[in-house]
């Protein structure tokens, strides 16, 4: 197993910009701990929890091999328990545990988490914080995922002898610039690295000009393209299913303001073809439900809320399901989804979801964020794109009633059960870097 002490993060070569952030997170620790513990105590965290994000462990570290995984919101923390399956697998004697920041993440780890795995508050990045993580959990592999590159955690357990690996590694163009301002502590953390698998070869082109050694990082994929499915409430989709009584449908899923009435004006052109279609929107922020019911009943639609308890009735034209953890559920009822963040400037969702699930998949041309997904889903018709609201209206419902909904869902299935092998590819290469030993070096 690696060193019990962290070892020493700073030295004289270390760049000056780590000097200053270093001194810095430690002159202002006793006040960023408070600040941070008074935010997950409103949110309803118990106390023994909050003491994680200042390194106090409230679960006991098991006697094996650890592995452990730091990812940060349910979205990233999510796409890395089917690659801890795998890894659990093949690695039938280790544990697992697995770091986040948001409630809403540890929630969902704790309800999907596989066998043997731990979940814990990641801990801020202070020298206390970090040092008492270090030493109590002593990990003997750590991965950090996406875009965490905290400073200190890193340099910290690389000092410590855990080998590091960086998977799904994704900086967008303003995060790679502002890293190229301070060039000198981009590399220094770069270096710790034994390996880096890249999400996108933007990424690897990236990372390679801030000084990552070519012979450290390959491009893998995107790892949310392998996550494991989303999951349903068997007895819910059986009642729901039920409900709609065999009513053609459509989902409009994880929609940003400015969306809602474009969805909407798409699924009035629907209704002059069948007036039984139905449209669920499932708003990418729940909180956002009630203004969003509001608006739409302005504008004279029918709408039952399904966190307000509404039912669904046969008159009903649009079901808000403003709830959370139900995106499997409506995915799997309804053939065609529009993911949304793509007709305003957001980025994105991730299109591999609802394709895993045999959902055909309409998007926008504002897609940054899962770019290659959605040009080689596109270019295979396992998607569709449209340029804007006005097309996405003349679209649907021609989709909906087309016999190419049935092929464009087949393609969307093919696309996301063609990326599963990369799981294995990945944690294969986990498992070596580990055997190493050594971080790099």
């Amino acid at each position: 197993m690696p060193n019990t002490a962290t070892g020493s993060a700073v030295n004289s070569a270390t760049p000056f910009g780590y000097r200053v952030y270093a001194t810095l997170t430690a002159a202002l620790a006793p006040l960023v701990t408070l600040l941070d513990a008074r935010k997950y105590h409103m949110a309803g965290v118990p106390r023994v929890r909050v003491a994680e994000r200042d390194g106090w462990a409230s679960e006991t570290r098991p006697d094996a091999t650890l592995l452990w995984f730091h990812a940060v919101s349910a979205g990233e923390a999510l796409s890395i328990l089917g690659l801890v399956r795998v890894l659990g697998d093949r690695l039938p004697e280790a544990a697992f545990l697995v770091t986040t920041t948001s409630v809403t993440s540890a929630q969902l780890v704790a309800e999907r988490k596989p066998p043997r795995t731990r979940h814990q508050f990641a801990p801020l990045d202070t020298p206390g914080a970090v040092t008492r993580f270090l030493r109590y959990w002593r990990p003997d592999l750590a991965v950090f995922v996406e875009s965490e590159l905290w400073p200190r955690q890193i340099l910290a357990a690389r000092a410590a002898g855990v080998p590091l690996v960086l998977v799904n590694a994704c900086l967008s163009d303003r995060s790679l610039a502002r890293w190229q301002r301070c060039r000198g502590l981009a590399r220094t953390i770069l270096e710790a690295f034994s390996c880096i698998l890249a999400k996108d070869s933007r990424t690897l082109e990236g990372l390679i000009k801030l000084g990552t050694r070519p012979d450290r990082i390959v491009e893998s994929g995107d790892l949310k393209a392998a996550g494991d499915p989303l999951p349903v409430d068997e007895k819910t989709r059986v009642e729901f299913v039920a409900v709609i009584a065999g009513r053609p449908l459509w989902v409009a899923a994880s929609t940003h303001p400015g969306e809602e009435q474009a969805v909407a004006e798409a699924h009035r052109a629907g209704l002059a073809a069948n007036q039984d279609l139905l449209l669920i929107i499932v708003p990418r922020h729940p909180s956002r439900g009630s203004a969003i019911a509001e608006a739409l009943r302005a504008e004279g639609w029918n709408v039952a809320r399904r966190a307000a308890g509404e039912s669904l009735t046969q008159e009903t034209q649009i079901y808000l399901a403003d709830t959370f953890g139900e995106t499997g559920l409506w995915y799997r009822v309804s053939p065609l989804v529009f993911l949304g963040g793509s007709l305003v400037p957001v980025g994105g969702h991730n299109p591999f979801e609802p394709a895993s699930l045999g959902t055909a998949v309409v998007h926008g041309p504002h897609v940054a964020n899962f770019a290659d997904a959605f040009r080689d889903m596109d270019a295979v018709g396992a998607a569709y794109g449209v340029a804007d609201a006005a097309e996405l209206a003349r679209v649907v419902p021609a989709l909906v009633t087309s016999q190419d909904l049935s092929a464009l869902q087949r393609q969307a299935r093919l696309f996301a059960d063609g990326k599963r092998g990369m799981l294995d590819d990945i944690a294969g290469r986990l498992i070596a870097v580990m055997a190493e030993g050594r971080g790099g070096g």
